[in-house]
């Protein structure tokens, strides 16, 4: 293909990973002066919307309702949220501009870059982490893997049974690098942790299953108990949005472990980089 396109973690490799997340990080250059970015929402978001948008406008560029009628029909990135991973690959497949996935029902790999960087930020380099995820082994838990063993580092899932990842997904993690465990025992899964993440156990389009949810999930909710038995010091976090009382409890989201806000602020940097990086740098 003639351009880069940000599908999903697994497929960049280690080394662009890497050099992704350091232009994350660096100073602003103005890639995108004069052009513009087309954001594509088929889910609704909030920061996924006004990082991108941000990331854009520091690029030198402008979404593309700034400049739909001076500039119409032309664009330099297509950003898309999208329900089914294959919308992602169909406009991959056009390959007439960059094409940058801001989420599918299989990948989330802005997330998984502001995730990345808020842990090394925090607690140190990701090949010396353990990583723990409580939860559903959804498509931010699949990212945040993927990018966790590229780099070296060790993922520690604790899902129910029928909502963790196949042993087909244990083998093709194991084959990017880094250390993959899975247990049923939410406990079990976060020992040895310095961080533990989890989500909301019932996203968008799955508000049928919520009673149901609730129940399965009801034994992984991170308390104060689970993050006592982590590793000393450990920090918590959390994409959002978070329902306090269920997937996490109000004193730990909104205490002293917790890395949610700083978490959410990476998401511009992680969005920067990406941009970045599919427009050559």
């Amino acid at each position: 293909m003639k351009h880069r396109h940000l599908v999903d973690i697994a497929s960049l490799g280690a080394p662009t990973l890497r050099h992704i997340l350091g232009l994350s990080t660096a100073t602003p250059q103005p890639l995108l002066n004069g052009k513009g970015a087309a954001l594509i929402f088929e889910k609704p978001s909030n920061r996924t919307r006004h990082s991108m948008e941000m990331a854009v406008v520091q690029l030198g560029g402008q979404t593309v309702e700034d400049i739909t009628k001076i500039m119409a029909g032309y664009h330099a990135v297509l950003a898309a949220r999208v329900f089914s991973h294959s919308v992602i690959e169909r406009m991959v497949a056009c390959d007439v501009v960059p094409v940058v996935n801001m989420l599918s029902d299989a990948s989330h790999p802005l997330q998984a870059l502001a995730d990345i960087i808020t842990m090394e930020e925090h607690c140190g380099p990701i090949n010396t982490l353990t990583v723990a995820w409580l939860g559903d082994y959804n498509n931010v838990a699949r990212s945040l893997a993927e990018a966790v063993c590229l780099l070296g580092g060790t993922i520690s899932l604790g899902c129910p049974e029928g909502y963790n990842a196949s042993q087909e997904e244990w083998a093709r993690l194991m084959a990017l690098g880094g250390s993959v465990r899975q247990s049923t025992d939410p406990m079990k899964a976060v020992e040895g942790a310095h961080v533990v993440h989890t989500d909301t156990w019932i996203s968008m389009g799955q508000e049928a299953e919520a009673a149901e949810r609730r129940e399965i999930f009801s034994q992984y909710c991170v308390n104060e108990a689970v993050m006592a038995n982590a590793l000393p010091g450990a920090k918590f976090m959390h994409c959002m949005p978070a329902h306090r009382g269920e997937e996490v409890s109000a004193e730990v989201f909104d205490g002293a472990s917790s890395l949610v806000i700083e978490q959410g602020h990476h998401r511009l940097t992680a969005a920067r980089g990406a941009l970045s990086w599919v427009q050559g740098a």
